[in-house]
């Protein structure tokens, strides 16, 4: 099953979009999120892709946790990450009503609780974020760099339990360069994981590569500026997908 999953990026409870990740380069193009949510239910999501940016910086994000509540109560299901970095935060996410977590930076710095939140909450609940820069993971709002490779981290996730991650290319991150399909399906294939596309999506035939790319393990793409200005109906999106099935 390919899912479209529309991003709500969430800056002190603002929806905003950051260009390569950079909170200096900042739109903000809602002070209601729900609203917004709302926007993409009627377009036809089935999720959404909630982060939490603040968090990810490692500030406090209160309304961004605030907020989270109000977006669940939709008739959608939601992945929620940023700045979830213990087994009470991933717990607070779920009674919360998300669906999924995304594990990021603790699953470079703490990979013994990745695993214990696998064996505790379930595969399905649990999602690693791999966002990466010239072929490197960073952490911390992308903020702190690593020597490890979205390969390696992909396989030692794998070997957790984990099922399903969303690879991020940070260099088009908010930039519409389009995606990098070709490099999330060699994650899936290199590591067994069901790998989400994001960053970059720039037009509808980069939905259309995602897509095409399903029988080699990738299961999704994020849309966050492309929708946001325009540039991809989201709707058509979603109904390419069908067509596809």
């Amino acid at each position: 099953m390919f899912t479209i999953y529309p991003a709500i990026d969430l800056r002190n409870g603002r929806v905003v979009r950051l260009q390569y990740g950079d909170p200096n380069q900042q739109t903000v193009f809602s002070d209601d999120p729900v609203a917004m949510a709302e926007k993409w239910l009627a377009a036809g999501a089935e999720w959404l892709h909630v982060v939490n940016l603040d968090g990810a910086f490692d500030e406090a994000g209160a309304a961004n946790w605030a907020m989270l509540p109000h977006l669940t109560a939709l008739p959608v299901q939601v992945q929620f990450g940023g700045g979830v970095r213990t087994l009470d935060d991933i717990e607070r996410v779920i009674e919360a009503g998300a669906a999924r977590v995304i594990l990021g930076t603790t699953a470079i710095e703490k990979p013994a609780l990745l695993g214990q939140a696998v064996a505790h909450f379930g595969a399905k609940r649990i999602v690693v974020g791999i966002d990466a820069r010239d072929g490197r993971v960073q952490t911390r709002g992308w903020l702190q760099d690593t020597a490890v490779t979205p390969i390696d981290l992909g396989r030692r996730a794998r070997a957790l339990g984990v099922k399903t991650a969303v690879y991020t290319d940070i260099n088009r991150d908010g930039v519409l360069t389009g995606v990098n399909a070709a490099a999330t399906a060699e994650l899936a294939q290199a590591t067994g994981l069901g790998v989400i596309a994001s960053g970059g999506v720039a037009a509808l035939a980069d939905v259309q590569r995602c897509v095409d790319l399903a029988d080699k393990g990738v299961v999704g793409v994020i849309l966050g500026r492309a929708i946001y200005d325009g540039r991809v109906n989201l709707q058509e999106a979603i109904v390419l997908t069908q067509v596809n099935e």
